[in-house]
């Protein structure tokens, strides 16, 4: 074999891990939950709305006529409120008036969902309906939110008035009268709607831990939601090594294959229970892909068994080497209305080529994730001294970079109780290099020795 080739295959095999090798749940976790961003798009409108008023003489009508039922006293106050409540919600037409005043309701309404870095210069793939939504859609839920809160003043209102406390049951009722009186007596118009989308990240900053960074984004190009094409490529400026996923080559993964879905749930984001803090750390749920089936546009979808739920939305479905097979975008209905759990679905990465390739952008890990990601294959194998390097370099790039200074933290504290096992790629390279010097100045010896010419002596006695 030539010793040139022989020289490449020592080199390759000394230049250190990798890329492409079978991850642990905990090495996925670590590589890709720093490139996982919450897509937050923020929809803001004034709505205007006729201003209420409680006709008096009705009111004290009605008054007078549960004091006329009354003659004995026997009717307590409590039961008496229940008959006020009950006649007005039976008839409200006759008890509120419209005038000619508005109210003017400023409102906001917010829609979180998931999606990951796939440039180190702030390119982000995600699923399009997180940022379409339908103007029906949107009007109904600001028109909601604006009745919520005037019907709470209106109830504080009448428990000012009245000196009372109503109770959950009376509350009940006034929310079902205004309901009615809002529907058919006052009209709700929607001005000034405007929406910003916003890509919501982690940054470990100045030794703090984990804060939170929100910048704006711009559209590159959208799909159309379900049963479109339900891809969105957004884009926010800055650095240009962000934490980035690698996105798999357009082979459709196999059924039985192991999957890794990350994603902010709604029920855990807004859980009560749980810390703001820890918002955004996305949830990491596994399972396998359970089939590929056809979408009613005819092409492909991965449909898988792990757990997902609104907000999940536009999340990396990533395989056992921490690459994005797909994006998590619908789940199975029950005949109860809620997700069907462990049948949900993925739009695979050859879809999401089509737009990338559409808009001219060329996935690719930045720098940082790709250090970052050798620095995990040397913790794994417990060349901590190669880790440390790495992992160093990764700071010189970004400080910042999430979970790196608890990295850095542990495997200084692991050479320092003498854990480190063999020789990284810088002690092995020289190694090698020593080798081959050692080889290359023997075979010179041996050359000069059997192919010197007699008489080239030149030592004298």
């Amino acid at each position: 074999m030539d010793r040139w080739v022989v020289l490449g295959m020592m080199v390759v095999l000394a230049a250190g891990p990798v890329m492409g090798q079978k991850l642990s749940g905990v090495e996925n976790y670590s590589a890709n939950r720093p490139g996982v961003v919450m897509v937050r798009t923020e929809f803001t409108a004034n709505v205007y709305v006729n201003r209420m008023k409680m006709d008096n003489r009705a009111f004290n009508s009605l008054l007078d006529s549960i004091q006329r039922l009354d003659t004995s006293g026997a009717i307590a106050s409590e039961q008496k409120l229940d008959i006020v409540l009950k006649e007005m919600n039976g008839n409200p037409a006759r008890y509120f008036k419209s005038t000619f005043d508005y109210i003017k309701q400023e409102e906001e309404i917010t829609s979180t969902g998931t999606g990951f870095f796939i440039t180190g210069d702030g390119y982000v793939a995600t699923n399009c309906h997180l940022i379409e939504r339908e103007n029906a859609f949107i009007r109904r839920q600001f028109i909601l939110s604006a009745f919520r809160q005037i019907t709470e003043a209106n109830i504080l209102a009448l428990e000012g008035a009245w000196a009372t406390s109503f109770n959950e049951q009376q509350r009940n009722l006034l929310y079902n009268t205004y309901a009615s009186v809002y529907s058919r007596l006052f009209s709700m118009e929607l001005y000034d709607l405007k929406k910003n989308i916003y890509i919501v990240f982690r940054s470990d900053r100045d030794g703090r831990g984990a804060v939170s960074e929100k910048k704006l984004a711009s559209i590159v190009i959208t799909g159309q939601p379900m049963p479109g094409k339900d891809i969105a490529i957004l884009k926010i400026d800055g650095d240009t090594n962000r934490p980035t996923l690698r996105i798999a080559s357009g082979v459709l993964p196999r059924v039985g294959e192991q999957l890794y879905v990350y994603g902010y749930p709604g029920p855990v984001t807004n859980n009560d229970f749980v810390s703001a803090e820890s918002a955004l750390e996305p949830t990491l749920t596994t399972g396998i892909v359970s089939a590929i089936k056809n979408s009613v546009g005819g092409w492909p979808v991965i449909q898988m068994d792990a757990n997902i739920n609104h907000g999940s939305s536009g999340g990396p479905v990533c395989n056992e080497r921490g690459e994005v097979v797909g994006l998590t975008t619908f789940g199975s209905i029950e005949n109860t209305g809620g997700l069907a759990a462990g049948l949900n679905f993925a739009i695979p990465v050859t879809i999401l080529y089509e737009y990338l390739d559409t808009a001219g952008i060329t996935p690719a890990m930045s720098t940082a994730s790709k250090l970052f990601m050798e620095g995990l294959l040397y913790f794994r194998n417990e060349h901590y001294r190669s880790a440390l390097r790495k992992f160093e370099e990764v700071q010189g790039l970004d400080a910042a970079y999430p979970s790196l200074d608890s990295y850095v933290h542990e495997t200084k504290s692991l050479i320092g109780t003498g854990h480190n096992r063999g020789t990284g790629p810088v002690e092995r390279l020289l190694f090698v290099f020593l080798l081959l010097c050692m080889a290359a100045a023997g075979i010179l010896l041996v050359r000069w020795f059997l192919f010197r010419k007699p008489g080239t002596d030149r030592r004298r006695g």
